[in-house]
């Protein structure tokens, strides 16, 4: 089979080929993958960014952690999965046994390892992970939207964590697939959104063409006029995907007392903060990263309401065989959502095995 590695602590990745894989252990399912998304971590890791040095113990290791597949095999002891389950993977691996995974929040468990940064993930024609990690797709459900599902649970948690509620202000920083996912999950609830970004036009278009009515170019004019424009008075929330630490203070800036502002972008740069300011006006700043069982599900069932709204966010598919060209295709910002297609596996993404 086929993998596109992490291979060296340096820029770049190595598609090889290897051995396949063997039957999966107790506790374990073994997946042909039908689809992969390429999602920011791992462009990071692409890029060697600073603060993905946690990875060089692992290598090499396949990446990818936003897949769908099939299951093609299962261990002995595994009975909620069956070979020919139509399948998609949580990618947090918990410990299940630190004060975190007791209290049933694996998402912080002290412990987490993650599928496709600190073992083999789903840039491959084959993966195995753990049976509790994996999630049961609808039958009609295509499975290359269902590659959606580790982003949009990510978006979805990130609305969570800002406590977004019908009627609520809403601004979106960053139209990428997860601001892309958060603008669209914000309004699926009912709040009044704006999204923003600087020079990034075709994203703001397929963010209109997926019903956010405010979508802005930073070029044309500030964050503020946005948000006037937008609601005629400051955010009630503030969601930043960007990864760019002076987001964090603009956004900030357009925020009402009160106010809560979440941060889900990676930042390789400190972040300087008025706090005196902050603590007058009674902000609050909180940091969501990864899902929770909970966002899962809905993200699940809201790609299998809104199956065509979504699949927008896939903006190209390319086989795995050309995944270097698709590493730089979603590096040139004139992608969305890049998916990766095995093709030696015999799965198609209807799920059906040639």
């Amino acid at each position: 089979m086929i993998a596109l590695r992490k291979t060296a602590p340096a820029f770049g990745l190595e598609l090889v080929s290897l051995d396949p894989m063997q039957a999966p252990l107790p506790g374990q399912v073994l997946i042909d993958v039908a689809a992969a998304g390429i999602c920011g971590s791992d462009l990071h890791a692409y890029e060697w960014t600073p603060g993905y040095e946690f990875m060089t113990a692992s290598l090499p290791v396949t990446v990818g952690h936003e897949f769908s597949g099939v299951v093609r095999s299962v261990g002995d002891d595994v009975k909620d999965f069956a070979a020919g389950d139509r399948v998609v993977c949580w990618p947090t691996k918990n410990c299940g046994s630190c004060p975190a995974c007791l209290a049933g929040e694996p998402q912080n468990c002290s412990r987490r390892r993650i599928i496709g940064l600190h073992c083999d993930g789903g840039f491959a024609d084959t993966v195995i992970v753990p049976a509790r990690n994996c999630r049961h797709v609808p039958d009609d459900l295509d499975l290359a939207i269902a590659a959606l599902t580790e982003p949009l649970a990510v978006a979805v948690n990130a609305v969570d964590v800002a406590d977004v509620q019908a009627g609520s202000r809403v601004v979106v920083l960053g139209p990428g697939p997860i601001g892309l996912g958060i603008a669209w999950a914000a309004a699926h609830r009912g709040a009044h959104v704006l999204i923003a970004g600087f020079g990034d036009e075709r994203r703001l278009s397929l963010a209109r063409d997926m019903g956010i009515h405010h979508a802005s170019d930073l070029m044309d004019e500030t964050l503020e006029q946005a948000v006037s424009h937008a609601f005629g008075q400051p955010a009630d929330r503030v969601i930043e995907a960007t990864g760019i630490a002076r987001s964090v203070s603009d956004g900030l800036a357009v925020l009402r007392p009160g106010g809560i502002f979440v941060v889900a972008g990676i930042h390789s740069q400190p972040l300087s903060l008025d706090l005196t300011r902050f603590v007058r006006e009674k902000k609050q700043l909180r940091g969501a990263h990864d899902t929770t069982e909970r966002a899962l599900g809905e993200a699940i069932r809201l790609l299998a309401q809104n199956s065509q709204a979504l699949s927008a966010l896939i903006t190209h598919r390319l086989p795995l065989s050309e995944g270097i060209e698709a590493f730089e295709l979603a590096r040139s910002r004139q992608a969305v959502k890049v998916l990766l297609l095995p093709e030696g596996n015999g799965v198609n993404i209807q799920g059906e095995t040639a």
